[in-house]
């Protein structure tokens, strides 16, 4: 439902200023997608560890080694690379690590690439996560793990010819859930082994992945159509590690294309539906989150914007001023629920920044969605233009470098 505007002026960012006191300790506090340095109250000269992840948290296999260090409480450093789908990489990174490649870590001075080789010396330096990457019961569930990669790409990845052949790849890729329902179904924890283990860790990017683009592309829900999954979603959110590394549905539909060389939707009514949801809202709701939303969301949405706003008015196709005031109505509506009335115009401009906030780059989940829907109650106000699409071959329109001053 479009709000009711009103005849008030939209707060200044000075005013704006005065609603939040959110802040974060990116280096000793909860996991966080901003830190550049982890120590976990231990002192930098314990530092061994250097991680280069993709500057967006967009790539599933430095997610994993990510949570891998957060478990461990391994202190350690974060040096940001860009993905090819996003930009160039950088000239520094591509002298360390030729292939360009990520992830990369630096362990003593010694470089690793691979994501399963970089968890294997980490264990051999700092011990394993509850089971190590080559205990007998580890390595089965890491065939299913790929197994189940395998399934899902066979069904999103590759366009089918027909109705059958769509059914035939949705039925294979049940068939191996099922396998997985089994594995997690035999022990009495919600994690696939007696506890929470580095086998956790391994399925957790690609299954959270299959969780949103499967909703999206195939109106299929991975985590409400499988009650085992579903508990080990909600054991997962338990844990302030995963919360920090977690993404949510939209960012993730819109950043897998490029990566995965293409998502192929079905055009069934409920993907149909689904994929509304995802892209206009109502962004409450969705299966992509179901810890409760902390008191903060709100304050932490208006600090991450008061931090960039400079870099977000300036990348926004809109005109700077128009584009200013607008996001200033945005916020005053997210803070105080006040309806201001935007400039003409300005439905474009708003819903650009609606769909490119980034989970968990920008913020967390649940202060995105808050933001998210802000954006666009006070965007609906303007009008029912959208903003330019979201490349589906690459996505150049999150550049880092288009962030950086210049």
């Amino acid at each position: 439902m479009t709000p009711t505007p009103t005849t008030i002026a939209p707060l200044s960012w000075s005013q704006l200023e005065t609603l939040t006191d959110y802040q974060v300790d990116t280096v000793n506090g909860l996991t966080n997608a901003q830190a550049c340095l982890r120590l976990f109250g231990m002192s930098e000269s314990d530092v061994r560890v250097t991680l280069y992840r993709d500057n967006h948290a967009w790539c599933p296999y430095c997610q994993k080694v990510w949570l891998w260090l957060e478990e461990k409480q391994i202190p350690y450093r974060i040096k940001k690379v860009t993905m090819f789908c996003y930009g160039e990489k950088e000239s520094w990174y591509k002298r360390i690590v030729r292939s360009g490649m990520l992830p990369a870590l630096e362990l003593d001075g010694r470089m690793i690439t691979e994501s399963d080789d970089i968890l294997l010396a980490l264990e051999q330096a700092f011990g394993a996560l509850a089971f190590s990457m080559e205990d007998p019961k580890v390595i089965p569930l890491r065939r299913l793990e790929r197994l189940l990669f395998r399934a899902w790409c066979s069904w999103l990845c590759y366009p089918t010819r027909s109705s059958r052949e769509e059914q035939h790849n949705r039925d294979q890729f049940k068939a191996v859930v099922a396998k997985v329902e089994e594995a997690l179904g035999s022990t009495p924890s919600p994690y696939f082994l007696d506890g929470f283990s580095t086998v956790d860790v391994i399925f957790t990017p690609y299954v959270e992945r299959m969780n949103a683009s499967l909703y999206y592309y195939k109106g299929y829900s991975l985590r409400e159509e499988n009650p085992r999954l579903s508990d080990w979603f909600e054991a997962m959110e338990s844990r302030p590690t995963y919360r920090g590394t977690q993404s949510d549905f939209h960012t993730h539909v819109h950043d897998l294309p490029p990566q995965m060389g293409g998502c192929w939707e079905n055009g069934e009514p409920q993907m149909l539906i689904n994929k509304a949801k995802v892209d206009h809202g109502s962004w409450f709701g969705l299966p992509d989150v179901t810890y409760p939303e902390p008191e903060t969301s709100r304050k932490e949405a208006l600090h991450r914007v008061l931090k960039h706003r400079a870099n977000i008015i300036r990348v926004n196709p809109a005109d700077d001023k128009l584009f200013d005031e607008a996001l200033r109505c945005a916020l005053t509506y997210l803070m105080t629920g006040e309806v201001c009335t935007p400039p003409s115009g300005s439905d474009v401009a708003l819903r650009y920044l609606r769909d490119r906030i980034n989970v968990p780059r920008d913020m967390s989940i649940y202060a995105a969605k808050r933001l998210r829907e802000a954006l666009e109650a006070i965007a609906a106000i303007a009008g029912d233009n959208q903003s330019t699409p979201i490349p589906f071959n690459h996505r150049r329109d999150q550049n880092p470098a288009n962030f950086a001053r210049i």
